[in-house]
């Protein structure tokens, strides 16, 4: 018999959610589509699909902003059909655990709380996680010692870097560098170097795909459209323009590690030496940017198979064992 619980990890870019009834993991795109005034177009991978496609009736959008909720309707309309989804339609009363970022204002981790309370989805009671914490659970690390450990999350939109001890946080810091502002500039050296707009699925695609085409010495071929002849064309992309254009970005994230680590006390700073750092989030695989963290830090990097899933991972094991229980708390 499953527990009647769910843990939801909010991404700006993807919705992770772990269903304790079925011990089984969602994830989908965080998008709606509305069409017309507020009509319900398509959700999920199927608005995704449409994205910068979409015609001007249809408005295809992501409802959170830099890890927090700009737009709480389509957000409430996204997370009713996702519950109801996953429920086969049968939505029972159930308890949320839902991750929320640490370095956000009092009202906006209020916001993710009333966000589920609000939802139709028959919330008995809401929970709430750091998402540094649960990141840290879903790497397999026990965080209720008074170990020191650092969780770096490249998300989509924002990189979380956070110090953990005792079952909380002691440092956290997030920055607006993510999976988006990568895919940005992308666009902006293909632009510049082949004067060629491409879209941000485009970008993205290319973003993963770095690795690859490093590893067989092949360019990346991209369609777009010429900024001269306004036509559609293709072009070969050379690992080493996509490199260079993410170089600032990287170096931004390295920075802000390094700062952290000035402020770490000397005590947690030697178990951090000795455990290394915790990368993850959706973006944290983009090519070079663990190495370049090891380089300029000279720490160990210590990576997940599915750095996207961390968060809502650490979410399960709170909900399945008791002994992390306490880490979850209500919001009054």
């Amino acid at each position: 018999m499953g527990i009647s619980a769910f843990g939801i990890d909010l991404g700006t870019s993807n919705i992770k959610i772990y269903n304790g009834n079925t011990d089984n993991f969602f994830i989908e795109k965080n998008m709606i589509a509305i069409e017309g005034k507020d009509n319900l177009f398509a959700y999920g991978d199927s608005a995704f699909e449409m994205y910068e496609k979409a015609p001007d009736n249809i408005n295809v959008s992501f409802p959170l902003c830099n890890g927090v909720i700009a737009d709480i309707r389509n957000m409430q309309t996204l997370i009713k059909y996702f519950i109801n989804d996953i429920s086969k339609g049968n939505v029972k009363p159930c308890d949320y655990y839902i991750a929320v970022p640490t370095d956000v204002t009092e009202v906006e981790k209020r916001a993710f709380y009333e966000l589920i309370k609000d939802s139709n989805v028959k919330a008995r009671r809401v929970l709430v996680v750091e998402k540094a914490i649960a990141d840290g659970l879903g790497m397999g690390i026990d965080v209720k010692t008074s170990q020191g450990v650092l969780v770096v999350d490249v998300g989509y939109e924002t990189t979380e870097i956070s110090i953990l001890s005792l079952g909380g946080i002691v440092l956290s810091r997030l920055i607006k560098v993510g999976g988006n502002k990568f895919d940005e500039s992308i666009k902006n050296a293909i632009r510049k170097e082949y004067n060629l707009i491409i879209g941000s699925k485009t970008a993205e695609k290319v973003k993963y795909a770095v690795k690859e085409m490093e590893t067989q010495n092949k360019n990346a071929i991209v369609y777009g459209r010429d900024i001269v002849t306004g036509l559609p064309v293709e072009k070969g992309i050379s690992p080493s323009l996509v490199h260079q254009s993410l170089q600032e970005n990287f170096n931004v994230i390295v920075d802000s590690i390094r700062q952290i680590l000035e402020r770490t006390p000397p005590e947690l700073g030697a178990d951090i030496y000795r455990n290394g750092i915790f990368l993850t989030g959706g973006a944290s695989c983009v090519n070079h940017l663990a190495d370049l963290i090891h380089e300029q830090t000279g720490l160990r990097i210590n990576t997940d198979e599915e750095p996207m899933a961390t968060v809502v991972k650490g979410l399960s094991t709170i909900i399945k064992e008791e002994k992390y229980q306490s880490i979850a708390y209500a919001i009054e």
